[in-house]
Parts: structure tokens; sequence; C-alpha cells
């Protein structure tokens, strides 16, 4: 059976043209650096998140990661929302690889807060660790995405203390093309970033993190201590070259999907989407039935072809991306209302 997957935007499946092109890929190794279409997408990568260098990575996990290991020492404190992936879905990675303290603020909406962040950074102080690196999401696990302005400010409490920026642009793609500026308005923000290629920009793997040469140097280091230093990384390359080129270009169709799909649902009685957060391609939903009944949805709604995300919080989530069309949208609005 062929399912009709609403559970995240990493389930995309690649392209037509992205096939041919991994088929086609020129290889070298990427470990001495000589694989011609790896080499292509990282200029490609640096050139459009404006930064000096780019480097290939299998994760969006692993770029965070190697983020905060090339930024900090151990001992030191990052700050983070208490709501970012790399607090809560990176399976405590940052303690295990940097030996890093995490300072966990809660911002309002999840909406990061400069002065909120500023009053975190610890004090020059023998009993304090040292505040070295903050660590920002845009666009946010929620849906919702970070304003211009607010990053703009956040960098400049950083600059002010002589602290790092770090962003999880997991979908920066989608946070710029929600915001309607180049992606290079968010990234001048922060002194590294990561970028995924395998969600809804469609490549079957893989994540750039960008940053200045010297950082990206260090962080080729570490990528292979973590054994990421793969070897004909081309025939992966080839399909993030097609990401960054031709699907970034396409994510307002999955947003204007999700507030589709947004209104569809709020047409449902029982069933309640707070709209001006749907502002990129997620959506969270309540279900004014009992927890039970909700739960066991998942299930019947898989008997249909249609799969979901987890019930948690009391919110079922729904992601549109590149294999979502109206008609499954409707589909699925359709076969909700016959669980219950």
């Amino acid at each position: 059976m062929k399912y009709i997957d609403f559970r995240s935007d990493t389930v995309t499946l690649p392209t037509d043209e992205m096939r041919a092109a991994m088929a086609a890929a020129e290889c070298g190794d990427d470990v001495y650096e000589d694989d011609p279409t790896t080499n292509r997408l990282e200029e490609l990568a640096a050139q459009m998140l404006g930064k000096e260098k780019a480097m290939f990575i299998s994760s969006g996990t692993m770029g965070n990661q190697l983020g905060i290991m090339g930024q900090t020492r151990k001992g030191d404190e990052i700050i983070v929302s208490a709501d970012a992936h790399i607090f809560t879905s990176e399976a405590g990675a940052t303690a295990l690889l940097s030996g890093a303290n995490m300072c966990t603020l809660h911002f309002e909406n999840t909406i990061p807060n400069a002065q909120q962040i500023e009053a975190a950074i610890r004090s020059e102080n023998v009993h304090h660790p040292d505040t070295t690196l903050i660590c920002l999401e845009n666009a946010l696990a929620n849906g919702m995405v970070v304003p211009v302005e607010t990053m703009a400010e956040i960098y400049a409490v950083a600059q002010k203390h002589g602290i790092k920026v770090h962003l999880d642009g997991a979908r920066v793609f989608n946070a710029a093309t929600a915001l309607g500026v180049p992606v290079t308005e968010l990234t001048k923000y922060c002194d590294t970033v990561t970028a995924c290629l395998s969600k809804g920009l469609c490549a079957p793997v893989g994540a750039v993190l960008a940053g200045s040469a010297e950082f990206i140097k260090a962080a080729r280091r570490y990528r292979k201590i973590l054994g990421g230093g793969l070897r004909q990384t081309g025939v992966l390359a080839a399909a993030g070259i097609i990401s960054l080129e031709k699907m970034t270009k396409r994510l307002q169709e999955d947003h204007d999907n999700a507030k589709y799909l947004a209104k569809k649902l709020n047409e449902v009685p029982y069933l309640h989407v707070n709209e001006d957060a749907v502002q990129v391609n997620i959506v969270f939903c309540d279900i004014d039935k009992p927890a039970e009944q909700v739960k066991a949805m998942a299930g019947k709604l898989r008997e249909k072809g249609i799969k979901i995300g987890g019930y948690d919080n009391g919110k079922t989530r729904f992601v549109t991306n590149n294999d979502i069309t109206r008609e499954h949208i409707d589909l699925l609005v359709k076969e909700i209302q016959n669980c219950f």
C-alpha cells in the first residue's frame, strides 16, 4: 500500500530528478575533499547561507552538535530554549559530546527574547560556568517563525558579550519563505547554521553546516570523530544540490497547504487549530474527544492508508510536504471524522 504520510516532512521521497542526478553523480572521496559533487554542494550552500564555508553532514542533529562542539569547551554553558530540538530531541548529546551545561529558558509563545537571554548570561565568577554560546531555532518546532528583528536583537546581545550564536536552521528556508525575506536575512544574525536537506527539501539524506572557514576546518575534524567522514558522498550531494537550487523555491506551496489543512480542520466542530500559529508547514490540532479515542485514531487512519504523527500533550501534529496534495488533505479530514 502506498501511504499518504502527514507525520513529518522528513518522510518526503526524493524526486525523479533527484534519483536521476544521484545515479549520474560524479564521485570522489569526501574525506580527502575531492568528491566534486559534494564540493559543489558545499560551495552552493555557503553562498546561499551567506557564510564563508559549508560542510555536508549526515543529519541536522549532527550539525547542531558540531556547532556546539566547535564553539564550547567542557564545562561551558549554552543558552537554549526549553522547547528547542537541541534540548528536547537530541538524546542528551550536548552533555555526552561537549560536556557543556544547558541553561534552558522558557519564552512566551516559544519566541526567544533578547532581554531574557541577556539576563541569563553568566557573570564572571569563579562559581559560574562561562556562557559561550546561544543556540537559536528558526523555524520553531511549533510551526512558528522568529522575526528578523528578534534575530538581530539577540545577535547584538551576543556580540556585546563576546558570545557566539548557532542557529538550528533545520527549516530555515521555510522560515525565510514565511517571512518573505532571503535566507541570508536570518543567517547573518548567527555565526554558524545547520540547514536540513532531508526535510521539506526532499533529499533522501543529509544536511549542511555553514560558518567561517576556521570553524568548518575544526568541524570537519569533529565530524570525523563522530564517524561522519563518509566517502563517495556525491551520490547524496547530487540530491542536495537540487534541494537547494529548486526545492527551496516551492516551500510556499507546503505553507499554503498547511493553512488550507488548518481551515478544513476548523470546519469540524470538535477539531480546533490556532490558524495564526500555522506559519510554515506544521499544523497542531486539539481534538475534543476522549484521549483514548484520539490515541486510537492513528491506527484507524493507517488502515485507510494515512499515516499521522503521535498524540502528545493533548495535540495531534500534521505536516505538509512535497508529497501531499489538497486532495490528500480533504481525504484526511474526511477520514478523521469517520474515526469518531
